[in-house]
């Protein structure tokens, strides 16, 4: 391979990366989380956070902590390897399935911690109601306002729940 094959190999290898980390950020992923999990899913072994420093040009502590992100949200897995001493990550080859069920979690999560905000200020309008010897129009106004705010999110939350893949759905 010459020189000029091998620099247009590495320059459709970054935009790849570039292209496929742009999908990615529509997960919620920062752009340096998607460039790290890109890189991981396209590179076909595991890699080390030395490695993966060198391959988008990031600090060592920057890999770590994307790592870790990922990690967290199950997209990345770290793996043994004999005689390799440092700790090596592999992306998870079920994109689609690893991403809609991290996607559909996020929603369920925020949708259910949004119904609880709503029901504790709608206990708050009725303790201020309780105090002030009925309801006022305006509270009666933004009482039936939550009221159909929490219908929204219950209706996001059981549509979620339907999408959820089963491990999911059971929690």
């Amino acid at each position: 391979m010459t020189h000029q094959e091998t620099n247009t190999l590495d320059e459709l290898h970054t935009k790849v990366i570039h292209e496929f980390s742009k999908t990615l950020e529509m997960f919620a992923l920062t752009p340096a989380e998607a460039r790290l999990f890109a890189t991981l899913y396209i590179h076909d072994s595991p890699m080390t956070l030395d490695e993966m420093s060198v391959a988008l040009g990031k600090s060592k502590t920057s890999m770590s902590t994307g790592i870790r992100t990922l990690v967290d949200l199950n997209l990345v897995e770290r793996v043994w390897k004999k005689g390799v001493r440092k700790d090596l990550y592999k992306a998870d080859k079920n994109l689609y399935k690893k991403f809609i069920t991290m996607y559909i979690q996020k929603w369920i999560d925020a949708t259910d911690r949004q119904d609880k905000s709503l029901h504790s200020l709608k206990e708050d309008i009725d303790n201020h109601s309780q105090k002030n010897e009925g309801q006022s129009e305006e509270a009666k106004e933004i009482y039936h306002k939550i009221e159909a705010m929490t219908q929204f999110h219950s209706m996001v939350y059981k549509t979620f729940k339907e999408m959820a893949p089963m491990e999911i759905s059971k929690s």
